[in-house]
């Protein structure tokens, strides 16, 4: 699935609930973006709270921007 053209955004993985597959990520910025746990990019299908991303955003299913391509910040 293609990551929009807003570019790669970063922030810290501040809720998971690992039984839904659903989580947000709030950035820098104070921005809260939702995401399921198909979009962490290795694959894992998990993420622990508290956890430093960066991440593109796609359009989601539930007509929200979503996050996708979650992968954990170096």
């Amino acid at each position: 699935m293609p990551v929009s053209t807003m570019g790669t955004k970063t922030g810290t993985v501040t809720a998971f609930d690992e039984d839904r597959g659903l989580g947000e990520i709030t950035t820098d910025g104070g921005e809260v973006h939702h995401f399921h746990c198909t979009g962490i990019a290795d694959g894992s299908r998990t993420i622990e709270v508290g956890t430093p991303v960066r991440f593109g955003i796609i359009p989601g299913r539930l007509g929200r921007w979503e996050a996708w391509s979650i992968a954990k910040a170096s």
